[in-house]
């Protein structure tokens, strides 16, 4: 039997048994549908089976295409593994990691992760896909992203949720506000106050009303936002204080911005990283990985 295909057509079948769609196979090679077609159908004809039954609706790997779609992704993960490892050619390794992240974690620590992985592997792409908590478990769960940074999905079933830090929430406010000269305030305190928060479709705000449910601590709400970005300019802007992740405050000489540990309760949410259970990695995308799961300070508000 002659055999006349390449690595890119065990790619593109590779692509397609992980996302089970043509469409979002062919977006993932970065190349159009119907050559993504021509691929696959180069790769069958030239082992003479069929590795994939397909129709208008659906797609579905035969059993010959489930077992060769496992030695393929062997295949390509020894070989990426390998020219990784040389460090003349993994210099020059091109690729993309696709990784969704919230916003309050961009901000904070991903920059550090990305420059030290840039600098061993600076032609790979990395695709940050910034998003809420919710939208970030989304397109992780969909195949999307190849993994993502969030403080949600750890009691989801089809989630691998790995704890990096922890971080606690804080009162926000301007330092000439009477709670900036304080070293911890209560919630029943910021009753005393404009108080702001972010809208209910927030996983902060989920978070939140958990802590503070069947309490009485639990402020008015005054001003409501989508993004913690917005609610900061609002304190910014004199509106009033609200209730942050300490990762979502600027800096601590910042001109305008102080941030004031709350208690009773102590309200925390845990920062980890998450991925599709059973989903393999690229070798590019499981050093990333690591370099992040590596990441594991813990915040002192």
């Amino acid at each position: 039997m002659s055999i006349n295909f390449d690595l890119h057509d065990l790619q593109a079948f590779v692509a397609v048994a992980e996302f089970k769609s043509f469409r979002k196979a062919a977006e993932f090679v970065n190349i159009s549908q119907p050559a993504f077609s021509r691929r696959i159908e180069k790769l069958e004809q030239s082992l003479g089976v069929k590795l994939i039954d397909r129709n208008t609706r659906n797609m579905e790997l035969t059993n010959v295409g489930r077992d060769f779609s496992r030695k393929a992704r062997h295949i390509l993960d020894n070989l990426d593994e390998a020219l990784l490892s040389i460090e003349e050619v993994g210099g020059a390794r091109m690729g993309q990691v696709t990784i969704a992240c919230v916003p309050s974690a961009v901000y904070y620590f991903l920059p550090q992760v990305l420059r030290q992985y840039h600098a061993s592997y600076p032609r790979i792409k990395i695709k940050v896909h910034d998003a809420s908590a919710n939208q970030v478990l989304s397109v992780v769960a969909s195949g999307e992203a190849d993994f993502g940074v969030n403080f949600i999905g750890d009691d989801e079933p089809g989630i691998d949720f790995q704890t990096i830090l922890e971080e606690r929430f804080v009162a926000a406010c301007k330092k000439d506000h009477p709670l900036a000269k304080k070293k911890v305030a209560t919630w029943e305190e910021l009753k005393k106050y404009d108080f702001m928060t972010v809208s209910k479709s927030s996983g902060n705000r989920m978070l939140l009303d958990m802590a503070l449910a069947g309490t009485s601590a639990k402020p008015e709400i005054v001003y409501e936002a989508q993004h913690v970005t917005t609610l900061l300019g609002l304190v910014e802007a004199g509106m009033g204080i609200a209730a942050v992740p300490a990762l979502a405050m600027p800096s601590k000489d910042h001109a305008v911005l102080a941030s004031v540990p709350l208690i009773n309760p102590v309200v925390s949410r845990r920062i980890g990283l998450i991925k599709r259970k059973g989903r393999s990695f690229s070798p590019a995308a499981e050093r990333l990985y690591e370099l992040l799961l590596g990441f594991d300070k813990n915040i002192k508000a």
